[in-house]
């Protein structure tokens, strides 16, 4: 393959993500004629159409949908690799891409971030919120955070966080016109704080007793897409909030929630910082993840 052919592909890769002949040429650093002109002379070497243009708009086509689910993986790792070898140098560099729940984020992430990047200047770490089960790799993610059961095969999983529990809770000023909930099914009864998740779908609540599993789809006049929100919404008294323990207990022990079906939530296998296989560590990748490494109570 002539080098021409690998930067005609590396400009088709660029159009077919940007979706846009304007932001792809951008990136690149080149004029949109010049890409066009680039991506029309790749069309007629392989003889097959592989962008649909319209005046608003510009999308692969079937062949350069597969193309680019083909070309595109290995040109990420190739750029990935050199990443590596820039890295190796006396001091760790580079920006780590991780995404993660918000609570994840708040008191897993940030802790330990706080006593790792003062130390590491020229480290710099970008986080994702996000609810959805993210495939890391299309994301162009460097690893993500989720609960150990939620970590797919193939991956490398590392634990940074203990045991951790959900919590149903509820202001004591709701709970003056309402009966407290004595089984999971109870909350079909009750205004639940819902949670959107990136899909479009509301989170099911779950719920563990005697292994006996349960997920209730819980109704309510309130929805949020972080449990922030609706830890606050819970607070104000508007309803029955679904969220981790830790984030509930100071309100707890003020007296400003209640907690009910208690016995319904068993310890959950913690967070755990995810991450391909075939990732090549960095020096700064590696720093992160002994950074993040849970090692017991004493390191909390």
């Amino acid at each position: 393959m002539h080098r021409g052919d690998l930067n005609d592909l590396l400009a088709f890769v660029a159009v077919a993500r940007e979706r846009s002949f304007t932001r792809a040429a951008a990136k690149l650093g080149v004029s949109q004629s010049a890409l066009s002109h680039t991506i029309r002379e790749l069309e007629e070497r392989l003889g097959i159409r592989l962008l649909t243009r319209t005046t608003r708009s510009v999308s692969p086509t079937e062949a350069g949908e597969r193309l680019l689910h083909t070309v595109g993986p290995r040109f990420e790792e190739i750029e990935a690799e050199l990443a590596a070898i820039r890295e190796l140098r006396e001091k760790p560099a580079g920006t780590i891409r991780i995404t993660a729940s918000e609570n994840a984020a708040d008191a897993i992430l940030l802790p330990k971030l706080a006593k790792l990047l003062p130390e590491y200047p020229d480290i710099k770490v970008e986080i994702i919120i996000d609810y959805g089960l993210t495939d890391i790799v299309a994301q162009r993610c460097d690893a993500g955070v989720r609960w150990g059961e939620q970590v797919a095969k193939g991956m490398i999983a590392v634990r940074i966080g203990p045991d951790m529990r959900m919590a149903v809770v509820g202001a004591p000023s709701y709970f003056k016109t309402r009966p407290e909930p004595k089984k999971p099914q109870d909350l079909i009864n009750h205004n639940c704080i819902t949670l959107r998740l990136p899909h479009g779908g509301l989170y099911a609540w779950e719920f563990e007793k005697g292994g006996r599993e349960l997920r209730v789809r819980v109704d309510g006049q309130l929805t949020y897409n972080t449990t922030a929100q609706e830890l606050n919404a819970a607070l104000s008294g508007l309803g029955l909030a679904y969220v981790p323990e830790g984030m509930a207990q100071p309100h707890l022990a003020k007296r400003r929630l209640k907690r009910v079906l208690e016995d319904w939530c068993p310890p959950w296998s913690g967070y755990h910082l995810y991450y391909p296989s075939r990732r090549q560590s960095s020096p700064a990748f590696a720093l992160l993840v002994d950074a993040l490494r849970y090692r017991g109570p004493a390191s909390a």
